[in-house]
């Protein structure tokens, strides 16, 4: 990595924390859902770069700078402004967020795993077999988990390899097949007549689209990087935006390549993006390179889940200790990894991921987990840039190393759009998609609101039964700045 040295040791240049960005926040997989609204996919892109992702990364970024000194991430931000009841309700939900999502994005690994064959029939038949994904799926979830119990190292490798690999290889020869396929005469299957703007009146047609902003998630925790750059108050910004441009680039050309492809009654969330492979490989007479590209998506996965097991887990694990979760769950291996809430976490998701048995299809479960991991997302990201203003005002004469504008106006606007973003798109998950068979409505409205009120009310019960002998006399918790008056 490209890295300048100065007298406080190594920093991050620009380019290397815009590339850093670009890995933590882009997958692939999610590809598909957004290709069915063809040119209007661009519109939904951007509209959730300028609502979520620059608020997020730049909020995220003052705070982080701001108790870069302290430990506790989004349970520290929101605790300081809210007290430490809802500071644990902002970790709890990101840390359980990042649980139900497993099954969603290790489903795109099983997908990818049966496409590794060479038969086009069989493969597609094998990935629609809800045992197959039912086992893969479990499979690679216990793979990363016993890897992320080795420590961090063994994380750090996979990780940056996978995601190489994984993500950002296979993103360029997608963008690139694309390009060539149409400069070269080919037909493009994309309903052109839909236009850039899309028709905001249907309701529905919405829903797939709130999930862009799950794409976009996860750029809060580059926040932490942001004293490791130069001259962060001019730096960070710019390789946020470079990072930010660069990852909704990937995006929309990514979406757009798959739709010229694939025509939008064809394309299905969990396999068009190995199918659009596969179509280009067998438009330019190179089969052979399918099983490739499917082994290297399925790595990229697995970097994926590896990076996420291993960092929202640690951060409720650091909370915990400091007496909020019960002993057992502060309890770690020979490594120093928190093996006990892995072993929970990993039973969570094999309890989820049984529900391949009472969804309609495969599909419609990827659906219904997908939209309520955003609404717990959501929940959060909106205690964030609620968190961000009030301290404006709470802790005002604290010391912020970076800082938005000279007054309070620049974080309003940008907390006020984040906040109001990320309510819009809470509301419109509730919305069944027109384009998916989900089932009976009702299974879809009982697994999301009864879903949100149980891990809403969770944290809440653990907080109001905590014991003072729950907290690790060795936790080096900073208190917080009413404590400290």
């Amino acid at each position: 990595m490209d890295t300048k040295k100065t007298n406080t040791g190594f920093k991050l240049s620009v380019a290397t924390l815009a590339i850093m960005n670009i890995t933590a926040v882009v997958s692939l997989r999610g590809l598909p859902a957004e290709a069915v609204y063809g040119p209007s996919s661009a519109f939904y892109y951007l509209f959730a770069a300028i609502v979520f992702l620059i608020p997020t990364a730049m909020v995220a970024a003052e705070m982080a700078a701001m108790f870069s000194d302290k430990q506790g991430g989004v349970f520290r931000w929101v605790g300081e402004a809210f007290g430490p009841r809802t500071g644990f309700l902002a970790i709890w939900l990101q840390w359980i967020e990042s649980t139900i999502w497993y099954p969603t994005v290790l489903t795109f690994g099983a997908v990818s795993f049966a496409y590794i064959g060479l038969n086009d029939a069989s493969d597609a038949a094998l990935a629609s077999n809800k045992i197959f994904t039912l086992v893969t799926v479990l499979a690679i979830y216990w793979i990363a988990t016993f890897i992320a119990l080795k420590g961090l190292g063994w994380v750090g490798k996979i990780s940056k390899w996978g995601g190489m690999i994984g993500t950002i290889i296979p993103a360029g020869l997608l963008i690139l097949l694309g390009v060539i396929y149409i400069v070269s005469g080919g037909h493009n299957h994309m309903d052109m007549s839909q236009g850039f703007f899309p028709d905001l009146t249907k309701f529905d047609n919405l829903v797939l689209a709130s999930s862009i902003f799950l794409f976009y998630a996860g750029m809060e925790m580059m926040g932490v990087h942001v004293m490791d750059v130069n001259n962060p108050s001019k730096n960070y910004p710019k390789a946020i935006i470079i990072g930010s441009l660069a990852t909704v680039a990937i995006f929309v050309l990514g979406t757009f390549a798959l739709g010229f492809i694939i025509p939008a009654k064809d394309i299905n969330l969990t396999q068009s993006l190995l199918i659009g492979f596969d179509n280009y490989f067998r438009h330019f007479h190179i089969s052979w390179a399918g099983p490739i590209i499917a082994i290297a998506l399925m790595f990229g996965v697995l970097a994926s889940v590896l990076t996420w097991v291993a960092g929202p887990s640690k951060g409720i694990f650091t909370v915990g200790k400091a007496g909020y979760l019960p002993p057992f769950f502060q309890k770690t291996n020979s490594n120093g990894v928190q093996r006990n809430i892995l072993i929970v976490q990993g039973g969570i998701v094999t309890l989820l991921s049984l529900l391949f048995v009472v969804m309609p299809s495969v599909q419609s479960f990827y659906q219904i987990l997908s939209q309520l991991t955003i609404l717990l997302y959501l929940i959060m990201y909106m205690l964030m840039f609620a968190a961000a203003i009030v301290l404006r005002y709470k802790m005002k004469d604290a010391p912020r190393p970076f800082r938005l504008g000279k007054g309070n106006a620049l974080m309003w606007i940008l907390g006020a759009v984040g906040f109001a973003g990320s309510l819009l798109a809470f509301i419109l998950s509730f919305i069944p998609p027109g384009q998916i068979a989900t089932g009976s409505n009702a299974v879809w409205y009982s697994v999301l609101i009864i879903g949100c009120i149980v891990m809403v009310v969770i944290p809440f019960i653990i907080y109001a039964m905590r014991k003072p002998s729950w907290r690790d006399p060795n936790a080096e918790f900073a208190p917080f700045h009413w404590e400290q008056k």
